[in-house]
């Protein structure tokens, strides 16, 4: 999810500009850069927990119209089977497969993740051309919960294609489904929407006074424009548009990475200049497998941290807007496969998987991140975790029968809240 920067001049007399970037061209744009305040509470020991939720557990009509009624993404999870020696599957939740866009339903997650420490839920966010996807797990569950403000929400617009995985057939390419290219008119109707359903909400996350929007594909996302400069300008005028609601400003947030995962994404070949260069606010990540190879079929969970802290380090001296870092529980998103065919490292759902990615271990690698952003003032304090409900690639905080709560007990150890 990146957008390509090979620079070539094109014919500015054209009508239409290629979608090729160079940063040569615009190298003065990267100058004097500003770095913003990072949080609030950047100068303080406690740390804002922030979990990244993916809504497709619930009934929606797209999804019904393609896979049939009653379908959800709990469809592959109770279909997961174990695909290799020692493989642990079906994952079973400890709640049952709940209803999110329920709003008792949701009240029960918005509870136990209070009550144990997240601050923040930040919603995978779905909208292409033709409007909003999976939008009732926030307009109907989550702002309907009677709960919903012991919470903070926010936004990641996840503007990836949407391609058939549902489950994937291993020889079969994976049909694109929902393009996640936009016109320039669709990301204007976006940031009205945005600004007036959910910016304005009083249990929106800010920082600094500022809502907080993230983009996870820049490569999408500068498609929308056609040049560096008018993808520039895009997002300006989404700054003047949260500005005129009455808000300071925008914190706009980029989620990157070096290893592409989902079928269709990209990464950027100069992630610094071009992140920075288009006035991105903060930097952060949404899985550790986005920077660290699974060499194994059952790779350690422990050398995986070690090798995304080594990524932390790199991205932090490297920026110099905040880095906000990131906890992943697990990975295994084998349940996306067709279970009936074999298992291999052959591309995504077909990965290898994180192994001994245990409640203990998980607490482990949250008093490493903590300890590490208590021992750099310039760090937000701040820390996002992948993710409250991703069980069809194995990372969730949600109990489950056999962990139960421990790695939601994990968190609130850690952080004491």
């Amino acid at each position: 999810m990146t957008f390509k920067c090979i620079i070539q001049a094109v014919n500015v007399s054209s009508v239409f500009l290629i979608l090729v970037f160079s940063i040569s061209v615009f190298a003065e744009d990267f100058k004097n850069l500003e770095t913003p305040v990072a949080s609030e509470n950047s100068q303080k020991d406690d740390i804002e927990i922030v979990s990244y939720y993916f809504g497709n557990y619930h009934l929606d009509k797209r999804n019904e119209k393609r896979l049939g009624k009653g379908w959800s993404e709990w469809t592959l999870v109770k279909a997961a089977t174990p695909r290799f020696e020692g493989h642990q599957q079906p994952k079973v939740p400890l709640w049952g497969y709940t209803d999110e866009a329920d709003p008792k339903d949701m009240a029960q997650k918005i509870a136990a993740a209070a009550d144990y420490g997240i601050d923040v839920f930040l919603f995978d966010w779905y909208y292409y051309d033709d409007g909003p996807f999976l939008e009732r797990t926030i307009d109907e569950g989550f702002l309907g919960a009677e709960n919903r403000n012991r919470i903070k929400f926010a936004l990641m617009w996840a503007n990836h294609d949407w391609v058939e995985i549902f489950p994937k057939h291993k020889d079969v390419p994976s049909a694109l489904i929902y393009p996640g290219r936009v016109t320039p008119e669709t990301f204007d109707k976006i940031c009205d929407l945005v600004i007036e359903k959910y910016f304005k909400q009083p249990n929106y996350w800010k920082i600094d006074g500022r809502p907080y929007f993230s983009i996870y594909e820049l490569t999408k996302f500068a498609q929308n424009f056609g040049s560096f400069d008018a993808t520039k300008a895009a997002i300006e005028r989404f700054r003047e548009k949260t500005r005129a609601a009455g808000f300071p400003d925008l914190h706009l947030n980029a989620v990157y990475w070096g290893r592409p995962n989902i079928p269709g994404e990209q990464t950027l070949t100069d992630p610094v200049k071009i992140i920075e260069g288009l006035g991105f606010d903060s930097v952060t990540s949404y899985v550790w497998i986005h920077h660290v190879p699974l060499n194994e079929q059952k790779t350690d969970f422990n050398w995986v941290r070690d090798e995304y802290l080594k990524h932390w380090d790199n991205a932090a001296s490297s920026f110099s807007i905040p880095y906000i870092p990131n906890a992943s529980v697990g990975w295994d998103s084998s349940p996306r496969t067709c279970q009936d065919e074999p298992f291999g490292n052959w591309g995504y759902p077909f990965t290898n998987t994180i192994s001994n990615n245990t409640p203990e271990n998980f607490k482990r690698a949250l008093e490493m991140i903590k300890e590490r952003i208590l021992a750099d003032p310039d760090c937000p304090r701040i820390m996002n975790i992948n993710c409250w409900n991703e069980w069809t690639e194995g990372s969730y905080l949600e109990p489950d029968s056999i962990n139960g709560y421990g790695y939601l007990e994990a968190i609130r150890e850690v952080f004491g809240k």
